[in-house]
């Protein structure tokens, strides 16, 4: 597990892939410490007609096709007239480290002759402001010799007046204070005197000692503001800051320096605010006032007296216009960008074309607008981007006809692009049998195989096992760096934590590399203390249940002692139990995560959560679901914890937990009336005072985090009789589609809602595991099965991977290449249709796993952690058409055939056991 140390980027990854923000195709990596981007995109369009540029933040034409997980190659199939009519599936093969095959097959099969062209479009992105839209621009100090630069952000130890509860889970994966903004070194800034007492220390090393030392201060402030600033540690000294709106230098004399490690402590005094020049006043306004005054410290240079005015701040370039250079073959053209070190090459095998550009910022409008300007080979519209186009053109194509057209791109120095270029001059034979070699590959590696039974799912599997293969972008920044980062879809170009333990659990059954660097995205080193684990969005700990799907796949001590205390560090923070953490500020015992999102369980406009925040309630409301999911995780580590022993104090821990937190969801949240569990709202003093109800009485969470205690495990029989009802009854939360949100039968159930009369695959995937948890396996196979032929019929109508699917209608709707929430279809699939499969609830843990060679034979070594007198449900995917006799302890077991092949399970509650799978 090494290479995951101190890393969140996907490392296993190669560096060109499809990454892209912008148009799809595929990138490369120009620069990863500066977060620099190459793209080239390639896409058809009819020649001299119209052209759809493949913009990836809307439908514009395009859908994932096919993909390798590793990124050896992937196809995006170009629709130029639906359905399939005429299209163009362009693919992107590894030819080398350094260079990958671009091969483009035409398909018209309409009976009129087709004229079709296709562009090769060039350039180079910069990483942008996050939420501004405009390009980050940077600098780099110029430090004359024996000069010491200390960036704001390396700090030994910071210390805000007021704590916060984001202290040590700062969103993003910043570092505690960190602030991203124009002109600064590497684009970061340490946010610092909101209030006096804020305190941040340096630990500085000169190597050898200076007479004069003088300490440059590089900041920024807003015009008119004013701070006091107390220096301690090497020296004793105050400095006073004025804003100009503009990053500005202050200097302090520091005397004699000595060479050796020196502590330099900043603390921050009063501040003002000159109203004269910004407030229409004269008086000066204090920090009680509505102004707030804060600087932004980029960082400081330590230098003797006599050099302090060598000191430069360079801006680091932005130029995306490159040197264009003939090729050494031809149909070739290599490109040359300022700033970095490399060049990259283009190939292409067609001899009708014009090489052109594009000045401007976006191709969405302006290349449409631009579609007859035919003599024309510069166009210069908005904007300081720039496009290098190839186009290819015309193309004919015959009625019924294909045509393949192949191209390539490489990067490297001078010398190497253009020893590619000649040397890799495009056999189109060799081209075709290097691709189908490496496709076969990669299709073994994915354990594609399948029984029968699958045959009627494969496409609809193909277009998600595709769209989460390759949503991936860059930059993305955490923790200090850019990295490639799997995302639910490309309008979310950040992190996602409860939408990533999904995409995690998908890519389980597509690529286990894969999915073990998604989990560790989110996970971070045991002590940090920026981030107990990176957050962003809804605070659901999808990743401990990821990590259980792993083991069970793996049981892989290296995996388990890697991600023990990592995952360890994340759940005390989510039970309340570490740093700043603000989740168990109540009484009662339950917890809540308003402080650190709107959102409780991922259901954006789910009823209560609405309620909650339209009538501030959130110091006083706590959903089930959180507490539920706190005892859930628990128990998961719990298992972990014994399964690498010694670990008899953490045992303890979780046991009290799970009884602590059962216990104040049994005492404080069942309503017998309506038969589930409620929002607790509790008093000034954090006392449990009732739950939340609708105006009409109802309770307020008559849906999915109303039952979530089945996903705990804690509900008495009756609790758990009356929710297992409802989620079977048509008129409750079952629908022709699946599980709503929301109980159909409640005031508050909305027919249009987001969440609120919708499907959505990832709680029903948390309450079919509870359903095998519990032995209800019926349930758990029509929730499987009914997703499985939802997802068919959508994607086989728009080859769209959905977000969620209307009640009312059945239809897929939100985000169109959706890999995040959606990636259960694939667990599904594979538990009822791929051999070698073994599912378990919850409760379960793989001490041993094995199948056969033909998975007609399965032996487990399984420990269990439910209740002695309870039973649980094991599906078992064996190769189909045989006949199959299981014994537990070797003893004979009943079991049910779900599937042609799939056998289910039925365990009783022993601690520990043998299953055996074998030929009848």
């Amino acid at each position: 597990m090494e290479h995951l140390v101190g890393t969140h980027d996907l490392k296993q990854l190669p560096l060109w892939g499809p990454y892209t923000k912008k148009y799809i195709g595929i990138s490369h990596i120009a620069d990863a410490d500066r977060g620099l981007r190459f793209d080239l995109s390639v896409f058809p369009g009819f020649y001299r007609r119209k052209v759809d540029v493949p913009n990836v933040m809307w439908e514009s034409g395009y859908h994932p096709w096919e993909a390798s997980p590793d990124l050896s190659w992937f196809t995006h199939r170009h629709e130029l007239e639906w359905k399939d009519q005429v299209y163009t599936d362009i693919t992107y093969a590894e030819m080398s480290q350094n260079a990958r095959l671009v091969r483009c097959e035409f398909v018209n099969r309409t009976e009129a002759e087709q004229n079709v062209v296709l562009h090769y479009m060039a350039s180079m992105h910069f990483p942008q402001v996050r939420g501004h839209g405009e390009l980050l621009r940077t600098v780099r100090p110029e430090l004359p010799e024996g000069a010491l630069w200390t960036d704001a952000l390396d700090y030994a130890a910071l210390s805000y007046a007021t704590p916060q509860p984001s202290d040590n889970l700062v969103y993003d994966g910043f570092f505690r204070g960190e602030a991203r903004g124009q002109g600064l070194v590497g684009g970061s800034a340490l946010r610092f005197g909101r209030e006096p007492g804020d305190r941040v220390s340096y630990t500085v090393v000169a190597a050898k000692p200076m007479e004069q030392a003088v300490l440059l201060l590089r900041f920024r402030m807003k015009e008119g503001q004013h701070l006091s600033m107390r220096l301690g540690g090497v020296i004793d000294a105050s400095i006073e800051l004025t804003g100009t709106g503009e990053l500005a230098e202050a200097s302090v004399s520091l005397g004699v320096i000595e060479a050796g490690h020196h502590e330099l402590i900043f603390t921050a005094g009063e501040g003002s605010y000159d109203g004269n020049n910004n407030a229409g006043g004269s008086s000066n306004y204090s920090r009680s006032s509505a102004f707030t005054v804060s600087a932004e410290f980029d960082g400081f240079v330590i230098a003797d007296q006599n050099r302090i005015d060598q000191v430069r701040f360079i801006p680091e370039s932005d130029e995306a216009h490159p040197q264009m250079i003939q090729g050494p073959v031809p149909n070739s053209l290599l490109l040359k960008y300022e700033g970095i070190d490399h060049y990259y090459g283009l190939l292409w095998v067609y001899e009708d074309y014009e090489v052109r550009e594009f000045h401007c910022d976006e191709l969405d409008r302006f290349m449409r607008h631009n579609v007859h300007h035919h003599t024309s080979s510069v166009f210069k519209g908005e904007g300081r981007g720039h496009f290098t186009n190839v186009y290819l053109r015309p193309i004919p194509l015959a009625p019924r006809s294909s045509k393949l057209i192949h191209g390539m791109v490489c990067s490297g120095s001078k010398d190497e692009v253009e020893r590619q270029l000649s040397s890799n001059l495009i056999d189109p034979k060799r081209c075709e049998t290097a691709f189908a070699s490496l496709k076969e590959q990669s299709l073994q590696a994915m354990r594609k195989t399948y029984n029968p039974s699958g045959e009627p799912y494969r496409l609809s599997q193909q277009l998600m096992e595709a769209t989460l293969a390759m949503n991936i972008v860059y930059p993305v920044y955490t923790k200090r760096s850019y990295i490639r980062h799997s995302t639910p879809g490309r309008w979310w170009d950040s992190l996602y934590t409860w939408d990533s333990g999904f995409i995690g659990i998908g890519l389980a059954e597509l690529d286990m590399e894969r999915a073990v660097e998604c989990l560790n995205a989110y996970v971070t080193e045991p002590g940090d203390p920026h981030a107990a684990f990176i957050h962003h969005g809804s605070m659901v700990p999808v990743q401990h249940y990821l990590f259980l799907e792993l083991w069970n796949k793996t049981q892989s001590k290296e995996l388990l002692n890697y991600f023990y205390p990592r995952l360890r560090q994340y759940y005390l923070f989510y039970a309340g139990k570490l740093g700043s953490s603000t989740t168990r500020v109540l009484s009662s015992g339950l917890l809540k995560t308003w402080d650190y999102f709107y959102n409780s369980g991922g259901w954006d406009d789910y009823a209560p959560q609405v309620e909650v925040h339209r009538s501030r309630l959130t110091a006083e409301a706590a959903p089930v679901s959180n507490t539920s999911h706190a005892i859930r995780i628990a128990k998961i580590l719990k298992m972990a914890a014994a399964a690498i022993g010694g670990l008899e104090e953490d045992v303890a821990e979780y046991e009290g937990d799970i009884a602590l937190f059962g216990k104040a969801i049994q005492d404080y949240a069942w309503d017998e009336e309506s038969g589930y569990f409620g929002y607790i709202m509790h008093d000034t003093k954090g006392q449990p005072n009732g739950l939340l109800r609708h105006e009409s009485g109802q309770n307020y969470n008559m849906g999915l985090d109303g039952a979530y205690p089945l996903v705990a495990g804690i509900c008495n029989p009756e609790q758990e009789h009356r929710l297992l009802g409802y989620i079977s009854d048509s008129s409750r939360l079952w629908s022709p589609i699946g599980l709503t949100a929301v109980d159909q039968s409640a005031a508050y159930y909305k027919k249009d809602g987001y969440w609120n009369g919708a499907v959505w695959m990832p709680h029903q995937w948390f309450y079919w595991k509870m359903l095998l948890s519990l032995g209800y396996s019926e349930p758990a196979h029509r929730i499987a099965r009914t997703a499985l032929e939802l997802w068919k019929t959508e994607t086989g109508e728009t080859y769209n991977c959905y977000e969620h699917f209307i009640v009312q209608s059945g239809r897929g709707a939100g985000w169109h290449h959706f890999g995040g929430l959606s990636a259960p279809v694939l667990s599904w699939f594979a538990a009822y249709h791929r051999p070698g499969t073994l599912t378990c609830g919850y409760d379960v843990w793989l001490e041993h796993k094995e199948f056969s060679v033909d998975n007609s034979e399965l032996t487990a070594e399984i420990r269990y952690f439910g209740t002695a007198d309870s039973t649980h449900s094991l599906l078992a995917c064996m190769k189909a058409g045989g006949s199959y006799k299981v014994t537990w302890n070797g003893n004979p077991v009943d079991f049910q055939s779900a599937e042609d092949g799939v056998l289910d399970i039925r365990l009783p509650g022993e601690s520990s056991g043998r299953l055996r799978v074998t030929s009848a």
